[in-house]
C-alpha cells in the first residue's frame, strides 16, 4: 500500500508585534513533497486552524516550490484542520517551517496528540527550521517528552541571532527542546544539519529541508 505523509503548516501570519507577516515557508514544504512523490509516498496538506494557511518565503524564481504551489491549488487554499484528521490514516507527520510555527505549534493540543497518535502507531515524526516548535510540548501517553534524551536538530539560537529576531520570538526554539530534554546538534548557521534518532527526523533550517525528507523516507522503509 502507499504510504501517506501528513504536511503541517502553521496558521498564524503576524510576526509578533513587527508589523511584519510570515507563515509556512514555502520551500520547507515544497522540496519535501518533490522528495516524497519522487519516492512513491502520497502527501497530503493540513494546517492548524484550517483554511488557507499564510506563505512566507516563496522564491518564484524555485521551479520546485512553483509546481507545488500549483499542484496543490485549492487544496492549499482549503486545508483541513489537524484535529479534524484521523492519525491512523498516516504513516508519517511532517512539520513544515517559518516562524509562524513558534506561535500556534506548541500550544495546539490536537496538533500533539495528531502526532503523539502517529509517533505511537510506529510511524515517523518528522520536522525542520522552526517545525521543531511541534516538538516542544509533544508528550507521549506515559508523559514523557518525545525529545527527552533523543538527538534534534532545529533552528539555533545563533540563526535566529542573525536574522534579527531573538527579541520577537515568544521563545527561543534551541533552548526550549534543550529544556525538555533534547540532545541539541547544530551545524554552521544556515548550513544543511539533519539528524535522525529513530522514527524521529529533524532539521536544522531550509537548507535541511530536502535531507530532512530524505531521512523520513528511510525510516519509512525500515517500517
Amino acid at each position: 500500500m502507499t504510504k501517506r505523509i501528513l504536511t503541517i503548516l502553521t496558521s498564524h501570519d503576524r510576526l509578533g508585534e513587527t508589523g511584519r507577516s510570515t507563515g509556512f515557508y514555502v520551500s520547507e514544504a515544497a522540496h519535501p513533497w518533490q522528495v516524497f512523490r519522487t519516492s512513491g509516498f502520497e502527501v497530503e496538506l493540513a494546517s492548524v486552524a484550517g483554511g488557507e494557511p499564510p506563505q512566507d518565503g516563496y522564491d518564484p524564481a524555485d521551479a520546485v516550490q512553483k509546481e507545488f504551489l500549483e499542484v496543490y491549488g485549492e487544496r492549499l487554499r482549503k486545508t483541513p484542520r489537524v484535529a479534524d484528521l484521523d492519525p491512523g490514516d498516516y504513516d508519517a507527520v511532517f512539520f513544515a517551517g517559518g516562524h509562524g510555527t513558534v506561535w500556534d505549534f506548541p500550544g495546539d493540543r490536537d496538533l500533539a496528540g495528531f502526532a503523539r497518535s502517529v509517533y505511537e502507531n510506529g510511524g515517523v515524526v518528522a520536522a525542520v527550521c522552526h517545525g521543531p516548535s511541534a516538538l516542544v510540548n509533544l508528550t507521549l501517553s506515559d508523559g514523557t517528552h518525545l525529545v527527552a534524551g533523543r538527538r534534534v536538530a532545529a533552528f539555533t539560537n545563533a540563526e535566529e541571532e542573525a536574522v534579527g529576531l531573538t527579541g520577537t520570538v515568544p521563545f527561543l526554539l534551541q533552548d526550549a527542546l534543550t529544556e525538555r530534554g533534547a540532545l541539541h546538534s547544530s551545524a554552521p548557521d544556515f548550513e544543511p544539519h539533519v539528524v535522525r534518532d529513530g522514527r524521529l527526523v529533524t532539521g536544522q533550517n531550509p537548507a535541511s529541508a530536502t535531507g530532512t525528507a530524505e531521512e523520513v523516507v528511510v525510516a519509512l522503509g525500515e517500517k
